[in-house]
């Protein structure tokens, strides 16, 4: 009976360190719709570029400014889409964990998050901005990748495999530079699913 207490006050122990050093209230649930979200926006977005071509036959990508007007829309429809989604998931699961949603731990793990986003995203800004578009999928997937690595250490560890297998999707689609889509949606939308359906068996919503 004592060895079990012992036990337990070692495991109420560990959980209020756990609390107190990282964001714990991530939810699979994020991760799932993020990655449903992403295939969405990878679908539109294939259709927009490959719009009046045969599936099996030799396509050309067509990025008039149209085009990249549509393809922007459409980034920033499935970014926001992904976010809200976040946003509301964590807050339901912080509410039942009965912590706070914003706090030190959360102000560290989005500043960490957001560095590598940010510069990241100015560069690809950069690219676009004077025709290089097939770099874009890659490096989208190799700055996210760095951003998950570094704001892994506040949060749970699972996110930094997530983030390196982000990052090797990023590689390899800068080698097969033609399937940059394909590896954008593997990245964001297959590996999100299967990461939160994963963090959702073990960790609950």
């Amino acid at each position: 009976m004592d060895k079990q207490k012992y036990l337990d006050d070692l495991k109420e122990i560990k959980d209020m360190m756990e609390r107190s050093s990282r964001f714990i209230s991530l939810s699979g649930l994020s991760g799932v719709f993020a990655g449903l979200f992403a295939l969405l926006g990878a679908w539109l977005a294939y259709t927009t570029i490959y719009t009046g071509q045969e599936y099996f036959g030799f396509r050309q990508a067509e990025l008039s400014r149209e085009n990249l007007l549509l393809l922007l829309l459409i980034a920033g429809g499935t970014l926001l889409l992904s976010i809200g989604a976040g946003i509301f998931f964590t807050t339901r699961k912080a509410r039942r964990q009965g912590l706070k949603l914003w706090d030190y731990q959360t102000k560290r793990l989005l500043i960490n998050l957001f560095i590598p986003l940010a510069a990241g995203g100015i560069l690809c800004l950069m690219l676009l901005l004077r025709g290089y578009v097939g770099l874009l999928a890659p490096l989208t997937l190799i700055f996210y990748g760095l951003a998950l690595v570094n704001a892994s250490k506040y949060t749970y560890t699972e996110i930094r495999s997530l983030g390196i297998a982000e990052i090797v999707l990023g590689l390899l689609a800068t080698h097969f530079i033609g399937f940059g889509l394909l590896f954008w949606a593997l990245g964001f939308g297959v590996l999100h699913i299967v990461y939160g359906i994963l963090m959702q068996i073990k960790y609950g919503s």
